[in-house]
């Protein structure tokens, strides 16, 4: 499992780290730049806001099949059946609900427009999702692999043709982004079942209302989670947009998106994680292995570069996102580093969190998020006003760090996992020279430069003290 898991994780990482950031970077950033932060920030909101309500899309099905269909491969076909026409029944609901809510909360005109691509979008994104949890739980995590950059590819594809052939970029709105995304998530959801059907062989679709039930019934924890997790991970921005006064919470949400981006980046490591380790960990507890030193593994190959990161951008938060952008960036850098401390807690997250999914450990899960939920609204609530996007940043560090810590103790008791004196030990002296390192960084008098040398150093210093041990990495590799 354990060579699985790295070889894998090589090829997802190097895919992503090929396809994504130059989405992130060039694209949605140039979006940004190109239309202003009041426009962007208005379509961030809603973004945030179609990603809020779009459990009513999935009700936990994603999670609940890949745990399912990876325990018990021979009902994929059956399973696919029923919840293709599941999906399309959600979708309806899904699309009715946001709609009634957005006009409760007042949005109008362009507003309402752009939401409804961004509602086609979501369904999409979900179905497509639903289609890799299958692809995935059935081990094929190479397929996969290139199946989770292929949206972004259209995406870079098209938006490229549309930014940077000046007879387009003179014309570019917001509007044309949407629909970009509109046709990228089309085509990748149309390659996607494909395969998926090959895998499978022919398929009916059915409307199967006591089949339904029951899977409803079996996934709705996991849909209770998610939606939990997506109030206290999107509903920043769309708060900063309601709660500040029109323009200045646009410009608000349009700034907060501008660090948020950079959380998004990195934070894709530990979905790719958390891709790999559900089905991993699901068969693992099935077969009743030991799950402890994956967990180490993979919490170390997320926590090391969690730290790095976190420090760096406390450190080098004004001169990123002065490179980055061209408006704003006196508040945007200031949020940086909160947002990134937060990701953590995030790592932690991605790594105990999916453990404690495929043991089925949904109510503690729940109560958890809950908690967590209440814990960033009130928050939100405090700060916004006071703070503004500020106020948002801290709110969602508070509520990562709270999050990740209690899922790391949840696991610990749960699966009765031993935390060794000598590793903790580690991971301080780690994060105490990543300080030291981040400090004697600044004297070198090229920004850059010093950037490098402290991600540089603090890798060095990562091997030196055994956190990655390059020999072990490799027998598992090779020989494993």
């Amino acid at each position: 499992m354990k060579r699985k898991f790295i070889t894998n994780l090589i090829l997802l990482l190097f895919l992503n780290l090929l396809i994504k950031p130059f989405w992130l970077f060039g694209i949605d950033r140039t979006v940004q730049n190109t239309v202003g932060d009041e426009n962007f920030g208005m379509y961030f909101a809603l973004f945030n806001f179609s990603m809020l309500l779009n459990i009513l899309l999935d009700v936990g099905i994603t999670n609940y099949n890949n745990r399912n269909i990876a325990q018990h491969n021979f009902l994929l076909p059956k399973h696919l059946s029923n919840i293709v026409g599941l999906k399309f029944m959600l979708a309806i609901v899904y699309a009715a609900f946001s709609l009634a809510v957005a006009a409760i909360i007042g949005y109008r005109n362009i507003q309402m427009h752009l939401l409804l691509f961004l509602i086609l979008n979501q369904f999409l994104i979900s179905f497509t999702l639903y289609l890799r949890s299958n692809i995935s739980a059935l081990h094929l995590f190479r397929t996969d692999s290139f199946i989770s950059v292929l949206d972004r590819s259209f995406m870079i594809a098209i938006c490229s043709v549309l930014l940077f052939i000046p007879a387009f970029k003179q014309n570019f709105t917001i509007e044309w982004f949407v629909y970009a995304q509109t046709v990228a998530y089309g085509l990748t959801s149309l390659i996607t079942f494909t395969i998926v059907l090959q895998k499978s062989g022919k398929i009916k679709v059915r409307f199967d209302l006591t089949f339904f039930r029951v899977f409803l019934r079996k996934s709705y924890p996991y849909a209770l989670l998610i939606l939990l997790m997506s109030f206290y991970n999107r509903i920043d921005s769309v708060m900063i947009e309601r709660l500040l006064p029109d323009p200045f919470g646009k410009e608000q949400a349009g700034i907060y998106a501008q660090a948020f981006r950079l959380l998004d980046a990195v934070s894709m490591f530990g979905v790719l994680f958390a891709g790999l380790l559900l089905p991993i960990f699901a068969k693992m507890i099935k077969h009743k292995e030991k799950v402890g030193p994956m967990v180490k593994l993979s919490f170390t190959l997320l926590i090391v570069p969690a730290i790095i990161i976190a420090i760096s951008s406390i450190y080098y938060n004004k001169e990123i996102m002065g490179v980055l952008y061209a408006s704003n960036t006196e508040n945007s850098s200031g949020i940086l580093g909160i947002l990134m401390t937060g990701f953590i807690g995030i790592a932690t997250t991605y790594i105990f969190g999916t453990l404690l999914t495929a043991n089925g450990s949904m109510k503690h899960l729940n109560i958890m998020a809950f908690f967590a939920m209440v814990i960033n609204i009130v928050l939100n609530l405090v700060l916004i006003p006071r703070f503004y996007a500020f106020g948002s940043a801290w709110a969602s560090l508070v509520t990562q760090i709270i999050t990740g810590a209690t899922q790391l103790i949840l696991a610990v008791l749960i699966f009765k996992l031993k935390i060794e004196l000598k590793y903790l030990i580690q991971l301080l002296l780690f994060v105490g020279v990543v300080v030291v390192l981040g400090t004697l960084s600044k004297q070198i008098d090229q920004w850059f430069y010093g950037y490098l040398a402290m991600i540089l150093g603090s890798v060095v210093f990562a091997v030196l003290l055994k956190l990655f041990n390059l020999k072990d990495l490799y027998k598992i590799i090779r020989y494993e």
